[in-house]
C-alpha cells in the first residue's frame, strides 16, 4: 500500500502553492442598519445602511439635507433611529465618552481656555491628581499654551475650535466625529484643525468627519460615504470615489452640479 501523502497545514499549503498573504480587510467600528429617523412624521433618514471601518478617517459628504450631520447626531447617542439599528463592534464603546462630538460651531463655557479643559477632564471621571499633566497635554497638542488663561469665548472662531477639539480627545475617546470642524475658518485655521483630525487619527482615534469640500476629503479621508436624500447612494475608498464616481448623485456633487 503506497504511503500516504504527508499533510500541509493551511499556512504550509499557502507557502507551497506560491500564495500571497491574503490582505486584511479592516474591521467594522459601527454598522448601521436598516437605519430611518423622522421628525414631524416626515422621513429625514430613510432605510440607511453604512458600515464605518474602525480605522482612519471616514468622510461624510453630500448636498444640504442629505442626513451628514444627523447621522453623527445618531452615532453620538444624542439622538435615537426610529427605526432600525446601531450596532458598535468595538466592546471596549460602553459609555458616553467613548464617543465624543464637536459641533460645527464651538460650544464652550465663560471660562478660561483652561478652565474649559479642567471642566472637561471633571466630567469625564479623570481624578484630580491627574487633570493638571492632562491639561498640559491637550494644550500642547492644540498649542493653545499662550491662550491657556484667556476666556474660550473671546477666541478667534479658529482658536474656539481647536479648544473644542482638544477638549473632545480630553478623555482619550476611541471615536471622534467632527460636523465640519473648518467651516468658514481661513486656510491656516483650516489646516491646524486638519492637522488636529490627522494627528487623532494617526494616535488610533476613529474619526468621522462631515465635510462639503472635496479638497479636505481629499486631503484627510482614506474612505467615503456619499448621502442623498437620508440614504447612501455611494461610498468606498477616498480617491476612488473622488476620482472615479459610480453613482449619477456623486458625480453630479462633485462636477459642482446642483443636486435635487
Amino acid at each position: 500500500m503506497p504511503n500516504a501523502a504527508p499533510t500541509l497545514e493551511p499556512a504550509a499549503l499557502q507557502a507551497d502553492l506560491g500564495a500571497a498573504t491574503p490582505v486584511a480587510v479592516p474591521m467594522a467600528a459601527v454598522t448601521l442598519e436598516g437605519v430611518s429617523y423622522e421628525r414631524g412624521g416626515k422621513p429625514l433618514l430613510d432605510d440607511l445602511h453604512l458600515e464605518i471601518p474602525c480605522a482612519g478617517i471616514t468622510a461624510l459628504m453630500g448636498p444640504n439635507g442629505a442626513g451628514k450631520s444627523l447621522t453623527l447626531r445618531l452615532l453620538a447617542g444624542l439622538i435615537a433611529p426610529s427605526r432600525g439599528r446601531i450596532v458598535w463592534h468595538d466592546d471596549r464603546i460602553c459609555s458616553a465618552r467613548d464617543v465624543a462630538l464637536v459641533f460645527q460651531k464651538p460650544v464652550l463655557f465663560r471660562r478660561t481656555v483652561r478652565a474649559n479643559l479642567e471642566h472637561a477632564l471633571k466630567i469625564y471621571g479623570v481624578p484630580r491628581h491627574r487633570r493638571a499633566a492632562r491639561v498640559g497635554e491637550l494644550l500642547e497638542i492644540g498649542r493653545l499654551q499662550d491662550l491657556a488663561d484667556r476666556p474660550a469665548r473671546v477666541l478667534s472662531r479658529g482658536e474656539q475650535q481647536r479648544v473644542a477639539m482638544v477638549r473632545a480627545l480630553a478623555a482619550h475617546p476611541r471615536v471622534l466625529l467632527l460636523d465640519e470642524p473648518s467651516a468658514s475658518l481661513d486656510p491656516p485655521a483650516t489646516a491646524m484643525i486638519e492637522g488636529l483630525a490627522r494627528g487623532a487619527a494617526d494616535d488610533g482615534v476613529k474619526i468621522v468627519l462631515v465635510t462639503h469640500e472635496a479638497g479636505q476629503a481629499r486631503r484627510l479621508a482614506d474612505d467615503i460615504a456619499f448621502l442623498h436624500r437620508g440614504r447612501v447612494v455611494e461610498s468606498g475608498p477616498a480617491r476612488q470615489l473622488l476620482d472615479r464616481p459610480q453613482s449619477r448623485e456623486a458625480s453630479a456633487y462633485l462636477a459642482g452640479l446642483l443636486l435635487v
